[in-house]
């Protein structure tokens, strides 16, 4: 089959692989029919290439049509239409009963000290084959795959396997009081949906982003847009009548624009040869947090800070007196996808689409044109907000 496969630091291809195969009774085979790319896909294209290795599959966005399952597996059957989770887990242990599905104790990746294994996501999380590609097993089907119905276009569907519930628990974790104020910081995909769910529930959206067709689109959905070239923090602070925000979520992560010298150090990082930058990355590694810092700036005092942008440096300074002078509550944490599923997959069928999710995809490609879209993505060229990859076409848009 055919797939994307690291080969290097901003180095992608598309190879063919082997075809996967069930392996354990609770394992499934689907064909991959939606897959797109995530803003932590970048952070394997860019960072964390240290804990790659060339030709892994990369991916972890997915949908498609079951082709084969273990003898476990028995809520779907081929010929049904799922989504698979980014997290692997097992559903039954401690941790995926209390609805902490990505720190399963199942599937946690004890070697490196990191939560549940995921979908196409390097040896930090368990070195799973990933999602684009042609066809994807998927392990521990019996409690991952989620069944959907079949009116609706894959796009109302696939962000179930990521983005949405990671948005959607991006806003819980804030706890924004009823007819509260939350701050949005970054509107990729995932602060896309958050800046939607806010306004969803009934709250006053205020969202920061440097790339006018960004704010473009989160305007259109009924948020209050600031640039950051314009010193966002206090022109929302100015707007929320000089307190800050209820709460402020930062959809950014470690990679966010305004930190020149933790920029310098992770190039620095990268090219060191792989032992030496997972030490380094390990044990020395920064982000570039301007996001975060400037979350905890904006919120006001006895806010909370909700962290859905992915951090990874085991080094990262961190602004403690002011966050314990201003009383600031603090979450963050990995998607737990499946605990959301009940909540979100009505609200991603309905036909009304209260999330705007048919105004979400700004480019389809063949999975054969990655390497583009993996650039188009990284550059933010061409108002590109989110990209599907469509495997077996051969039509762009």
């Amino acid at each position: 089959m055919r797939a994307v496969t690291w080969q290097g630091r901003r180095h992608i291809s598309v190879e063919d692989v082997p075809d996967p195969r069930v392996l354990r009774p609770e394992d499934a085979v689907i064909r991959v029919t939606s897959t797109a790319i995530c803003g932590s896909d970048l952070h394997l294209y860019e960072i964390l290439g240290p804990y790659m290795r060339p030709g892994e599959v990369l991916g972890h966005e997915s949908m498609g049509i079951v082709e084969e399952v273990g003898a476990a597996v028995t809520h779907v059957q081929p010929g049904d239409r799922v989504v698979v989770p980014f997290t692997i887990s097992c559903g039954r242990c401690p941790a995926c009963t209390a609805g902490l599905d990505s720190q399963c104790e199942t599937t946690q990746v004890r070697a490196h000290g990191t939560g549940a294994a995921l979908l196409g996501y390097s040896a930090l999380y368990g070195q799973v084959p990933g999602a684009q590609a042609e066809r994807l097993r998927v392990p521990h089907a019996d409690h991952g795959l989620m069944p959907v119905g079949e009116a609706l276009p894959d796009h109302r569907y696939l962000f179930l396997s990521d983005i949405l519930p990671t948005a959607w628990q991006g806003v819980e974790y804030a706890s924004v009081p009823e007819g509260g104020t939350l701050a949005v910081l970054g509107l990729g995909p995932v602060g896309h949906l958050a800046a939607r769910i806010g306004v969803h529930r009934g709250l006053r959206v205020l969202a920061a982003d440097p790339i006018a067709a960004r704010r473009a689109m989160a305007a259109r959905h009924g948020v209050e847009v600031h640039d950051t070239a314009e010193d966002h923090v206090a022109r929302i602070r100015e707007a929320t009548g000089g307190r800050g925000p209820d709460a402020v979520l930062d959809a950014v992560g470690m990679e966010a624009h305004g930190s020149p010298l933790a920029q310098a150090a992770q190039h620095a990082v990268g090219a060191l040869p792989g032992g030496m930058a997972r030490r380094a990355l390990e044990h020395a590694g920064v982000d570039r947090a301007a996001a975060l810092h400037s979350a905890i700036e904006l919120v006001r005092r006895g806010g909370t800070v909700s962290v859905s942008g992915v951090y990874g440096g085991a080094m990262s300074p961190m602004p403690l007196m002011t966050m314990f002078d201003k009383q600031i509550t603090m979450r963050t944490g990995q998607a737990n996808v499946r605990a959301w599923t009940s909540t979100l997959l009505p609200l991603a069928a309905d036909p009304a689409d209260p999330l705007g999710l048919d105004d979400l995809v700004t480019h389809r490609l063949p999975l054969e044109e990655a390497p583009a879209a993996y650039e188009l993505f990284q550059r933010k060229q061409d108002g590109c907000v989110k990209v599907v990859l469509e495997p077996g076409t051969g039509a762009t848009s």
